[in-house]
C-alpha cells in the first residue's frame, strides 16, 4: 500500500519520454523546501507554521524527501497542522522510499499507516491535451488564464522565459512563480514589449529602475530578468515580505504605497495588484532584511 501511494504522490517528477531529462524538478523542490523552513523556524520573517506545512508539501509532491520528512515531522508533532501519525507515517513512508535514515527511524515511532487521505496538494495535476490518458507535471508554474498550471512551455519565448526564471530566480531569493505572475502580467513573456511609459523587455522595467539595478540593455532578456528580480528582492525586504505591498509598488512606485499607507487607490494599481495575486496565490514570501531598512510608513500601512 505504501509504494501505491507513493506512485500518486510522486507524479510530479514524471514526465513524457519527449520531455525527460530536460526539466528537473530538484532546483524548484528544493526553494519551495527552502521558503517552508523559514517559515517553520522564523528566519527573517515571522514564524507561520501553516504556510511552512503547505509549501513543504509542495515540495514534497515535486519529490522532494528532506520535505516529506520535515511534513511527517509537523504531522508528528502538531506544528502547522493537526497532530497525525498516520499522516506523519505517511510522509516518512515516502521519505524513508527515498532513502531518508531519518524518515526510516521515525516510522519505528507512528507505526505504520492506514490508508490516509491524500493531502490536496499532493493531488494538483495538468493534463496535457495530447496525452488525455496521461497525467503529467512539471515543476514550473505557467499560467493559463487565472489559473496556475504547471506544464511545459508551448512556444520557444515561454521556453527561454522559464529558462530565465529557473536559473536566477534561486540567486535573488525569489519563489519563480512569483516572477513568472509579474511577468505574464508585465508583458506576457514578449522580450521586446514597450509601454508609453517607455517600461521595457519582460519585467517592464523602466528607465529609472533599470538605471538603479545597473541594467544596461532592457531589452536583453537576461539584464532584464535579473533587474526585475533585483527589484523584486528590494521591495520583499522593504515591505517585510508583504506581497500585495511588494507587486503595488512594482506597479506605482514605493513612494506611493507610502504616500497612500497601502495600495494606491489608482485603478491600473488595484487591477494589477488583483491579478498577481491570483497567480501566485500568496500573500507572503520571504525576505533578505539585509538588503534594505524597512519602509518607514510599514507600521502604519499595518
Amino acid at each position: 500500500m505504501r509504494r501505491l501511494l507513493s506512485g500518486l504522490a510522486l507524479t510530479c517528477c514524471l514526465s513524457s519520454s519527449a520531455y525527460a531529462g530536460e526539466w528537473t524538478s530538484l532546483p524548484f523542490a528544493e526553494i519551495l523546501r527552502n521558503q517552508a523552513r523559514t517559515y517553520e523556524y522564523g528566519e527573517g520573517v515571522d514564524k507561520n507554521p501553516v504556510l511552512a506545512a503547505s509549501l513543504y508539501c509542495d515540495a514534497a509532491r515535486h519529490g522532494d524527501a528532506e520535505a516529506q520528512f520535515s511534513l511527517g515531522w509537523m504531522y508528528a508533532n502538531g506544528r502547522g497542522v493537526t497532530r497525525d501519525d498516520n499522516m506523519a507515517s505517511y510522509f516518512f513512508g515516502l521519505a524513508a522510499e527515498q532513502g531518508h535514515e531519518h524518515a526510516k527511524k521515525m516510522l519505528r515511532f507512528v507505526g505504520d499507516y492506514v490508508d490516509p487521505e491524500v493531502p490536496q496538494c499532493l493531488r494538483k495535476t495538468f493534463t496535457k491535451p495530447e496525452q488525455k490518458q496521461q497525467t503529467v507535471q512539471y515543476e514550473l508554474p505557467f499560467f493559463v488564464g487565472s489559473k496556475l498550471a504547471e506544464f511545459v512551455p508551448v512556444t520557444p519565448d515561454q521556453r527561454f522565459v522559464l529558462t530565465l526564471v529557473n536559473r536566477y530566480a534561486p540567486e535573488y531569493g525569489i519563489d519563480p512563480r512569483l516572477a513568472l505572475a509579474v511577468i505574464q502580467t508585465e508583458s506576457n513573456f514578449n522580450p521586446l514589449a514597450r509601454s508609453p511609459k517607455n517600461a521595457q523587455g519582460l519585467m517592464q522595467l523602466i528607465p529609472e529602475t533599470a538605471a538603479r539595478f545597473n541594467v544596461k540593455r532592457p531589452l536583453d532578456p537576461v539584464q532584464n530578468v535579473q533587474g526585475g528580480l533585483a527589484y523584486l528582492r528590494w521591495l520583499l525586504a522593504y515591505f517585510q515580505g508583504n506581497v500585495p505591498l511588494v507587486v503595488a509598488a512594482y506597479n506605482a512606485g514605493e513612494g506611493a504605497v507610502n504616500r497612500f499607507r497601502g495600495i494606491p487607490p489608482y485603478p491600473e494599481t488595484r487591477a494589477y495588484v488583483r491579478r498577481i495575486m491570483e497567480l501566485f496565490g500568496r500573500s507572503e514570501h520571504p525576505y533578505d532584511a539585509t538588503v534594505t531598512e524597512h519602509s518607514p510608513a510599514l507600521t502604519r500601512i499595518k
